[in-house]
């Protein structure tokens, strides 16, 4: 059997590699680029956890390689170390550990001791968290209450605002997770963020299909009122269904302006089970607090016209293959895989559970709501409106 050989990916090609993963393309898809498995590809990326190392740059500090010929010619000239310096503006204690660095007067080359200066440069910072213990089990505790990093770093600058010691950036998190090299939290701590996928992906990656059926007499949600657009008021609410095995499924619903949660049992797909389900539970609500739903266009919402009589709520749909335009509702979908990851039978779900649920994700503080909780900003809508 033949084997091919290893291949060594340049600068380019790397590069390359890195702008097609930021666009969201597969692995498969970028190694078929350059003919490879997509194993290749992956050791390239999940080196540093699917983020892109910043490019490196030399300081304006250090001495350039025209100075470091300038030191070249000058040694083999026969010129004092004073002179050299006087000729570069550079202190002469800097030309002498330069010199010293990389040899003597007699053997010292600019080639060489550029190379060597900028392999020296690449020394590993340890990060934040390995340096800061105390604020690493902060981080880690709060991980494994199935927080985000952006909302451990949101309660840590709330919580600490005048400690930075205690304050750390999301992205910092996310690279100590990813990056188990850094190893500042432990690798199981992965399982903890709704993705428990071992390496950053891109934002425009989906592998989401379109088989909806098509349903009739819809609104586009283009003709959404501007007030459920802007997120201004409360009541205007997304839905969707979250699947599991053997054909189970759960009701989800997320209100745009408080971004609180509802969940609904569900025994069945069909329209009439779905739309039971969702009469029952808007009659749990005030009028002003459920004006408007929008679905995307499964065939679950082909009774959509009796919905709105019983309810006297309007239902919008979603244009085809969009979902990024039922934003709330897809992002509390992947915060619902912590709990009901892919391939669970749903069907066993109590609705007291899926109210406990709900009720742990309403009590999380969010980042797009200053840091509060969704449950504390639908509270107020209740007392506003009571």
């Amino acid at each position: 059997m033949k084997y091919r050989t290893r291949t060594f990916y340049t600068a380019t090609q790397k590069s390359l590699m890195w702008e097609r993963w930021r666009e969201g393309d597969t692995l498969h898809a970028i190694a078929k680029m350059f003919d490879r498995r997509h194993t290749s590809v992956h050791h390239i990326l999940a080196r540093s956890g699917g983020i892109r190392p910043a490019e490196r740059r030399r300081s304006a500090r250090v001495l350039t390689l025209l100075e470091r010929e300038e030191i070249s010619r000058g040694t083999r000239a026969g010129l004092s170390i004073r002179s050299i310096a006087r000729s570069l503006g550079r202190p002469p204690s800097t030309v002498s550990r330069e010199i010293r660095r990389n040899g003597d007067r007699d053997s010292y080359r600019a080639s060489e001791a550029d190379t060597a200066a900028w392999d020296r440069a690449q020394r590993p910072k340890r990060c934040k968290l390995a340096r800061n213990r105390t604020l690493a089990h902060l981080v880690a505790g709060k991980l494994r209450l199935q927080w985000s990093p952006y909302q451990v770093a949101g309660w840590l600058k709330r919580t600490y605002p005048q400690d930075e010691s205690r304050q750390v950036s999301h992205e910092t998190i996310y690279r100590t997770l990813f990056i188990q090299a850094r190893g500042a939290l432990k690798k199981e701590l992965l399982q903890h963020p709704r993705r428990t996928r071992g390496m950053r992906r891109s934002r425009h990656y989906s592998q989401k299909t379109a088989t909806h059926g098509r349903i009739t007499e819809t609104v586009s949600i283009s003709e959404r009122p501007a007030e459920a657009e802007d997120r201004a008021v409360p009541g205007h609410w997304e839905g969707d269904l979250l699947f599991g095995s053997n054909n189970s499924q759960i009701a989800t619903l997320v209100e745009r302006h408080t971004r609180y949660v509802m969940l609904v049992r569900v025994a069945r797909k069909d329209s009439e089970t779905v739309i039971n389900a969702l009469i029952k539970q808007a009659h749990k609500l005030s009028r002003e607090l459920y004006k408007s739903l929008t679905w995307d266009r499964g065939s679950e919402m082909a009774e959509h016209k009796r919905f709105s009589l019983a309810t006297d709520v309007k239902v919008f749909f979603c244009d085809p293959q969009q979902p990024w335009q039922r934003g709330s509702n897809e992002n509390t979908n992947g915060l619902l895989r912590q709990y009901f990851p892919k391939g669970m039978d749903l069907s066993d779900i109590s609705q007291s559970k899926l109210d406990a649920v709900a009720r742990q994700l309403n009590e999380r503080p969010r980042q797009t709501l200053c840091f509060e909780t969704p449950a504390e900003r639908f509270a107020q809508c209740v007392a506003s409106t009571g």
